[in-house]
């Protein structure tokens, strides 16, 4: 190998560790790689910043713009709610949830999809008296299928099609991916329906009509008051009450901290820093006659308004992450409390305001019923309750969907290229104020784009050295006693296993140069093998931290790491199963 062969695949090798490390974030690890490449020489001056206009960036950006306005449109809402109240039986429930989420997440961003059906899937829970980890994890598993449906449906499917377009000169159009993508979301929505029970019902089977997460731990404040009744008594008179659900932390006096003993005694001031079910919690600082700490009262002027307690999720680009309340300071920027949180599969100690706010933290927040729905888009968190939240307003409900139609057919006829119907459909949105011109950049995910315009000089580099044809003769040295059909399927399934580790967009492109080298080096046709790896990395089913969707379910849900590839695993196989023969079949390998 040359140097230039060498110091590309130490590049890419190092990258894909810290990825996997996953100690920082994506963007800064791209941007990192694409630096070394640079002063190693790689990577030329002239081209290192190429990617931020790349067409790939372009339309990524775009349709995440888009797919918000669509999701905040209300529309969406308005017609599921008209369905699902003659749903009643937990199966059909079940069945309508995967359904209707699998085909948003054809139009709509994954996460915005969940978004949508996340509040309908926890007043089924409620109804039907199940635990809503029944529903939570198909759907999320459902998002990402139907993303496989269209060209804007995922980021893998937008950057292949432009990696196509660099590789082989053309890039997939809109509906390239729906033959293959139907066939194997339809497959899959089935499993998911009726192999549901490998699901875990990790929840108690009753939830509360109060809080949709009766039974998760939440870490809450509250402060012995006047006239509290566990003034002088021990530690275990307050937590005695709880039967169990509820243990005390911390104890503040005068600002010092103190361990919690059983037979300490209490006095008035004190702060108990609480662990315990929302019951368990409900149940100390009521018969206590405790004060739940908060900022202050929510008022507005003198006239007390309506004040409304509502359950959220930090999604992934949430404003929230790596600060604490502390610092966030809710109730004077936003005039709401934050009373509780919970995090999944982990006890926090900390007290309440030190605590940093991570991806899948359920939060539990106090305001005025008519702060919170903008609140909870601006921290970029989902309600986990129908409190009549409702993100966007119907006044222009047909609006994004003409706007998506429009840029739909234009692409589909080859009136203009992607890039350009998606920019210009993303900036009617900002026109027609479907998205306030404000909240236009909060809606694109910044993290996603810098990473993919880092990466795509870097990526370049596999091909420009000749790794791509070392890696490529490498497969097919491997793979040459494997039919056509297994040769596919080890591009697919390494995909597969790769973008749990890195971000699904970042193993695009990594694995596209590879896979086209690799079909050439077998004299087969590209596109089933950049097809595979589109399907394969967006596919992460095994693990909760391979895609957000799959992240933001597992506190709600209750889940543990180990139940994720329980449904997962045979649904992957599944996957690896159909794919292949409709692959071969709809883009034929000579």
């Amino acid at each position: 190998m040359t140097t230039d062969q060498v110091m590309a695949f130490s590049i890419i090798g190092l990258m894909m560790a810290v990825f996997i490390w996953d100690r920082f974030r994506y963007d800064v690890v791209a941007v990192l790689t694409l630096l070394l490449a640079c002063a190693v020489g790689i990577v030329s001056p002239k081209e290192a910043f190429r990617g931020f206009s790349d067409d790939i960036v372009i339309i990524v950006g775009s349709a995440l713009l888009v797919s918000a306005g669509v999701a905040r449109s209300g529309i969406m809402e308005l017609i599921i709610q008209r369905v699902w109240p003659d749903v009643k039986s937990v199966r059909l429930q079940l069945c309508f949830l995967v359904i209707v989420v699998t085909i948003l997440s054809a139009f709509v961003k994954n996460i915005g999809a969940l978004a949508i059906m996340l509040p309908i899937a926890f007043q089924f829970a409620r109804r039907s008296n199940v635990s809503p980890s029944v529903f939570l994890m198909p759907m999320s598993f459902g998002a990402l299928l139907g993303g496989l449906m269209t060209q804007i449906g995922t980021s893998p499917n937008v950057v292949v099609s432009a990696m196509r377009e660099h590789l082989v000169g053309k890039s997939f159009t809109m509906f390239d991916f729906t033959p293959v993508g139907a066939t194997v979301a339809a497959v899959g929505v089935l499993y998911l329906v009726f192999f549901s029970w490998l699901v875990p019902a990790r929840a108690r089977k009753t939830v509360s009509t109060n809080s949709s997460l009766a039974d998760r731990d939440y870490i809450s404040e509250a402060r012995v008051v006047t006239g509290s009744t566990v003034i002088g008594k021990q530690i275990s008179d307050l937590v005695k009450p709880a039967g169990g659900d509820a243990m005390v932390l911390q104890i503040i006096r005068n600002k010092n901290l103190i361990s919690p003993l059983p037979d300490f005694l209490l006095a008035e001031g004190d702060t108990v820093v609480l662990e315990g079910t929302h019951g368990g919690l409900d149940s100390v600082i009521n018969t206590a006659k405790l004060d739940i700490a908060k900022g202050r009262d929510v008022q507005t002027g003198d006239k007390l308004r309506q004040i409304d307690v509502v359950e959220a999720v930090v999604t992934d680009n949430s404003p929230l992450i790596g600060i604490n309340a502390k610092r966030l300071n809710l109730f004077d920027r936003y005039d709401v409390n934050l009373l509780a949180l919970s995090r999944p599969q982990e006890r926090v100690r900390q007290r309440l305001g030190d605590i940093v706010f991570r991806l899948g933290d359920v939060i539990v927040l106090q305001g005025r019923d008519d702060i919170i729905p903008d609140l909870l888009q601006e921290l970029k968190c989902l309600p986990l309750a129908k409190r009549n939240i409702m993100f966007g307003s119907l006044r222009h409900g047909l609006v994004p969907l003409t706007i998506l139609f429009i840029a739909i057919v234009a692409t589909a006829l080859q009136i203009v290229p992607v890039a350009l119907a998606f920019f210009a459909a993303a900036a009617a949105m900002i026109v027609f104020r479907v998205i306030p011109a404000r909240d236009a950049y909060q809606a694109l995910d910044g993290q996603i784009l810098v990473m993919l315009a880092a990466l795509i000089p870097v990526s370049e580099t596999l091909e420009k050295t000749g790794c791509t044809k070392i890696i490529g003769h490498w497969l097919s040295m491997f793979a040459s006693s494997l039919p056509p059909s297994g040769a596919l399927a080890v591009i697919l399934v390494a995909a597969m296993l790769v973008t749990p580790f890195l971000n699904n967009a970042a193993t695009v492109m990594v694995m596209a140069p590879i896979a086209t080298s690799f079909a050439e080096s077998l004299q087969f046709k590209p596109e089933a093998f950049l097809m595979a790896v589109a399907i394969g990395a967006g596919c992460d089913f095994l693990t909760p931290i391979g895609h957000q969707c799959n992240m933001l379910v597992m506190g709600p849900g209750g889940y543990y790491f180990s139940d994720y590839p329980r449904l997962g695993a045979p649904l992957s196989i599944l996957i690896a199963v159909v794919s292949v023969p409709m692959l071969m079949w709809v883009w034929p390998l000579t």
